[in-house]
């Protein structure tokens, strides 16, 4: 996909995916482990989910590369493989798709923000995103992703990345506050407004809060934007039990109605995070379409 025919996709709402890593622990991926390797090593639960996605009414799902960087492989041992596991992480989503749904190169952060030490710096950062997109590129995504980004610094580096390495549309989406605070610093507005200067073609926000906690922070980026924004919320806050477990509470229903509320706020790309399913992505269908 090139950045025009990406904005004229645009014009319209996008529908994106609703949650991986929590669907995997329900299919039994255990904690603690790499996300990618266990769906290597189980690829049918991935596809069953990622065509649920799309019979569901996802434009866009994301491939399974969250962690396949070379800081989050280096954790488990498997930096020496980053190439052979986003090539095959992309394949098997591209097999789950058929061609009906955008495949999105999935880019997320080395886990520090920058400056933290020595060697969280800009430049490693961009030395990390190079590697990854040119993988990613190379492998036949449509479009990039980076999200569930805690530093406005870092995701420019993925930007930068990507603008030096290949053509593609690059989304970023930051994890925020239910007060749109950044965990490293700045707001949902100060990255809309910083990451569209250098050439982001979607910027919006992730994960942390639940869609019912939203709506000022996407009107305050809607207000800023000359790109869409994006919005991917976690189906409402989750419940810590005694075991470690999250639990999200909040039905498809309310997740449906509560986005219903983001677009005319200003959403424009819509998604799931943690504890959505393919039943959240057909209600925002059922609603919004």
């Amino acid at each position: 996909m090139t950045r025009e025919e990406f904005q004229k996709l645009a014009e319209n709402l996008i529908i994106l995916d609703g949650a991986t890593g929590s669907n995997m622990i329900k299919a039994g991926m255990p904690r603690g482990i790499s996300t990618e390797m266990w769906i290597l090593e189980h690829p049918d639960v991935l596809i069953f989910l990622q065509r649920e996605y799309v019979e569901a009414g996802s434009q866009i799902v994301m491939a399974p590369t969250f962690g396949a960087n070379r800081r989050s492989l280096s954790m488990y041992g498997l930096e020496g493989r980053i190439g052979e596991l986003n090539k095959r992480l992309v394949e098997i989503s591209q097999t789950a798709v058929e061609g009906r749904a955008y495949v999105a190169g999935d880019l997320s952060t080395g886990g520090r923000a920058l400056g933290s030490d020595a060697d969280a710096t800009y430049e490693e950062a961009l030395e990390r995103y190079k590697e990854q997109i040119s993988i990613l590129a190379e492998a036949g995504v449509d479009l990039l992703i980076a999200e569930t980004m805690i530093d406005m610094n870092e995701t420019a580096a993925a930007v930068e990345a990507a603008r030096e390495v290949c053509d593609l549309p690059v989304l970023c989406s930051m994890t925020v506050e239910a007060d749109g605070s950044i965990f490293a610093g700045g707001t949902a507005p100060d990255a809309v407004e910083m990451l569209q200067e250098i050439g982001a073609d979607a910027v919006g926000v992730n994960c942390s809060v639940g869609p019912d906690q939203l709506t000022a922070v996407v009107a305050n980026m809607k207000k800023v934007a000359r790109v869409p924004v994006l919005v991917k919320p976690n189906a409402g806050m989750p419940e810590i039990t005694d075991k470690g477990e999250a639990l999200y509470r909040m039905t498809a229903e309310d997740f449906g109605k509560h986005m219903e509320m983001l677009v005319e706020a200003g959403a424009g790309i819509i998604g799931g995070c943690c504890g959505t399913t393919p039943e959240y992505i057909r209600e925002i269908c059922k609603i919004l379409r």
